[in-house]
């Protein structure tokens, strides 16, 4: 067995040079040999250059807010994490998620290491990351349908566009089913553990590793607890989560409105139906941060039918919206991160941290 695990160690990193190389190959096809197509890099450069310094500022300030409405998702999920330190976690993880290939799941080992050096327990952490998961999936399934139906009313829509919000629909309808019954029935969570279990296992094998087991357990209790947080939660996690993803687009409207492209070129609800459909492909994990998928897919998306200078107006927006929602919260993770290194008066006990989650709503404490 431990030949097995100093083998996989050493290709481990492997992995991570062949994950990096792949999304480099990616991203400079998608630069160099795509974007060109779309709109002349000349043009393009020009049109950022004439911004003006209050515009750029502008543009920035709208971007620390955009980063901070997500802060007050996460407070919502975790009963008991202070709003300062939602700041410091999701800026780490973060930047770590756009810079490193397989950086979500990298981002996702910060994240615990901070919360748990906090006195959060695993179980909490795991609730939260999975309520927010779902909530995230639930708006980002929800904007087709919405885009779709303004478009309809603009005279808009294309069969392709219908298509793609019918499989939102359908997808959307089922999760929420799949979610519903997970909550309402412990027959049903306990059967989800077991099966998990089982899969799991299965792997664990393959690898020749032990068997684990209390999953079914684990998810009764996972199910119970969860439905403690949203009975308390769900208003205040719906609303912090719209807002969210809402003022992500209106970073990318203001940036589209300050290179030069009017509503009569694009309108803000054909910006809308670009915007939600890039949502759904910025959570595939092809990139570091969906880095040249997202641009492509928005210049792809947004510049059909448009003269040659507006097409270049409408990438150098998408420029400067990546630079701003990509790359800014980069430095803001790395503070972030020191932060968490130097500041020891966060890190609390478990009973510390359950006594500020205000006795978690009657549950008792959790252990790792």
């Amino acid at each position: 067995m431990s030949e097995a695990i100093a083998a996989e160690r050493r290709t481990f990193p492997w992995k991570r040079v062949v994950q990096g190389v792949i999304s480099l190959v990616i991203v400079v096809g998608i630069f160099v040999g795509v974007m060109p197509l779309i709109a002349d890099y000349g043009d393009v450069w020009a049109t950022i250059a004439a911004m003006t310094g209050i515009e750029i500022g502008g543009l920035v300030l709208l971007g620390l807010w955009n980063l901070a409405t997500y802060w007050f998702v996460i407070v919502a999920a975790l009963p008991g994490l202070r709003l300062r330190e939602a700041a410091v976690v999701n800026q780490a993880s973060t930047a770590v998620a756009n810079t490193l290939p397989g950086g979500g799941i990298i981002g996702v080992g910060v994240t615990v290491a901070m919360l748990t050096s906090w006195g959060f327990t695993v179980p909490a952490i795991a609730r939260s990351a999975v309520v927010t998961g779902i909530w995230n999936n639930f708006i980002k399934l929800g904007l087709p349908v919405l885009a779709l139906s303004l478009l309809a009313l603009e005279g808009g829509t294309t069969p392709a566009r219908i298509l793609a919000a019918l499989i939102g629909i359908g997808v959307l309808v089922a999760a929420v089913v799949i979610f519903a019954l997970l909550l309402k029935s412990d027959r049903v969570a306990r059967s989800l553990g077991r099966g998990l279990e089982a899969v799991t296992n299965w792997l664990r094998r393959l690898i020749r590793r032990g068997p684990i087991e209390g999953w079914e357990a684990r998810a009764s209790k996972f199910r119970t607890e969860t439905i403690g947080l949203l009975r308390h939660r769900w208003i205040a996690l719906t609303v912090f989560t719209i807002i969210s993803h809402l003022s992500l687009f209106i970073v990318l409207l203001a940036t589209l409105r300050n290179v030069g492209v009017s509503q009569d070129e694009l309108s803000w609800i054909a910006a809308l139906a670009a915007f939600a459909f890039v949502r759904l492909i910025s959570a595939l994990p092809i990139t570091p941060g969906g880095v040249g998928v997202v641009e492509l897919g928005y210049a792809a998306s947004m510049t059909i039918g448009l003269d040659e200078i507006t097409k270049a107006q409408v990438v150098a927006a998408i420029l400067v919206f990546r630079a701003i929602t990509y790359l800014l919260p980069i430095p803001l993770g790395l503070v972030a991160y020191i932060i968490w290194r130097v500041n020891k008066s966060w890190r609390l006990s478990k009973e510390e941290r359950f006594e500020m989650a205000g006795g978690a709503y009657g549950l008792e404490p959790e252990a790792t």
